[in-house]
């Protein structure tokens, strides 16, 4: 009994020498990465500015940059008084009308590239899947395709379907779309590779095709991620929308480019608050729907 512990100790010491050794090498490899990363980020850059006696001196570029960030962000506060409080705001928000028209193209772009995009990644994500996929051809071009879609911004994208289809919001759908399709792809088979193959081998054993297996012995499994996964993606598009139209793809993004070329920093606010509350109100009701369909109590 003795010699079986004195084994074992020696066994858990030199595991714990090795665990040891492998997560300060691991550390060492991490922190010389974040090092040459930061390097060529020009994190460790030294610039030049200007003072307030008009002199030069030079300065961390982070230490000289973080003011400008909240010189920024000043510009951005409209000046409110409590005398003129509802004046101000009004003046804020002068331009409601034509935001509140599209910021309604926004979320209908939204909702028309989230519906294009599960419609492709839910059907591309059972041949992208390895333990679901019918043959190796299948999974390797289902895979690739996704990859491509996902891989190029929406905001390129956007660019190519403009120069396509024209300005509008047609563009912002297609381009949105088909990165939401890349990403729920991978997203949806991820989850198709965690199921149990069991009830697909009973449709199988059965006399189900391919097909049948994967309606009654897949998708039941996968509901759930699905669902969470394409909420979580339709509030990402919403935001993606407000942006794309930078571009001429419909959208609040156009909004944004004014605001940007003629340094309305006020504007530039006021289309972040609309934009943070739509996506709130967007997260509650998804998380809503979600807790419901899956059986959970009322949100917190």
């Amino acid at each position: 009994m003795t010699t079986a512990i004195l084994a074992f100790e020696r066994d858990y010491a030199a595991q714990r020498r090795r665990a040891r050794l492998t997560f300060a090498a691991v550390a060492l490899v991490l922190v010389v990465l974040v090092l040459l990363t930061a390097e060529a980020s020009n994190f460790f850059k030294i610039t030049q500015v200007t003072q307030a006696d008009g002199t030069r001196a030079e300065r961390w570029v982070i230490g000289a940059g973080l003011p400008r960030l909240g010189e920024y962000l000043a510009k951005t506060i409209p000046d409110l008084h409590w005398s003129t409080l509802p004046d101000d705001i009004a003046l804020w928000f002068g331009r409601w009308q034509i935001w509140a028209k599209l910021l309604l193209e926004t979320v209908l772009i939204a909702f028309m590239a989230t519906v294009f995009g599960v419609i492709g990644g839910f059907a591309l994500s059972f041949a992208a899947a390895r333990n679901l996929a019918p043959n190796g051809w299948v999974l390797w071009l289902s895979r690739r395709y996704l990859e491509i879609a996902r891989t190029v911004p929406d905001l390129v994208w956007a660019l190519i379907f403009v120069f396509c289809f024209g300005v509008g919001p047609m563009a912002g759908v297609m381009a949105v779309g088909l990165h939401t399709m890349g990403a729920l792809g991978k997203l949806y088979s991820e989850a198709n590779e965690n199921i149990d193959m069991r009830p697909l081998d009973g449709v199988k054993a059965s006399g189900g095709s391919w097909f049948d297996q994967m309606r009654y012995g897949a998708v039941p499994q996968v509901l759930p991620n699905i669902l969470s996964y394409t909420l979580l993606r339709f509030e990402i598009n919403v935001r993606s929308s407000s942006i794309i139209g930078y571009v001429g793809a419909g959208g609040l993004g156009q909004e944004l480019r004014t605001a940007m070329s003629f340094q309305e920093y006020t504007n530039l606010s006021a289309l972040f608050i609309i934009i943070l509350v739509t996506v709130i109100v967007i997260d509650r009701a998804s998380e809503a729907l979600r807790h419901r369909v899956i059986g959970l109590g009322a949100t917190a």
